[in-house]
């Protein structure tokens, strides 16, 4: 009998710094409202930088404009059994790009679970470590601040990653 292959959740986050303030968003997770950085899962033949700019848009309500790779990383979260849920033991590997952000567009809704957009200093997070969803946030804020800019082509993608559009 074989084991599953185990797998990554991959993710993406959007660092944005504007006069000393980062853009986060308060949303609702099982563990009660977390601050994180506008973040997502990467979906099928989507890239990294792609789904930055989806997730991104669909959390905030502004445009993305990515310019640096600030980081890689890899985190496990194990959140407890309760509540008639199993123990649930996931490892996260994030891409994370500093960029920059436009104006909200006027009328498009967040999605679902987010409850607004908030811009904190550094010392700011740093104070709300507890309602942080994950120490990620903070390091990549840390992270961006120290000057860690990689160019976003670091990441490349393969062409087979894209499904060839279908022509009718």
């Amino acid at each position: 009998m074989s084991t599953p292959r185990w797998a990554p959740s991959v993710t993406v986050a959007a660092i944005v710094e504007h006069q000393g303030s980062y853009l986060l968003v308060e949303e609702h997770t099982p563990e009660g409202l977390r601050l994180n950085n506008p973040a997502g899962h990467l979906d099928p033949v989507e890239s990294p930088l792609q789904a930055v700019v989806r997730e991104t848009l669909e959390e905030t309500a502004r445009v993305f404009t990515p310019t640096a790779l600030v980081g890689i990383y890899l985190s496990r979260f194990v959140r407890p059994a309760r509540d008639g849920r199993a123990e649930e033991d996931v490892t996260y590997l994030r891409f994370a790009y500093a960029g920059t952000v436009g104006e909200a567009i006027a009328g498009r809704v967040l999605d679902e679970g987010i409850v607004r957009t908030l811009w904190l200093t550094l010392d700011e997070i740093a104070a709300a470590a507890p309602r942080l969803r994950s120490p990620m946030v903070l390091q990549c804020a840390q992270d961006h601040r120290a000057g860690r800019h990689l160019p976003v082509d670091t990441v490349v993608v393969a062409p087979s990653l894209y499904v060839p559009e279908i022509k009718s």
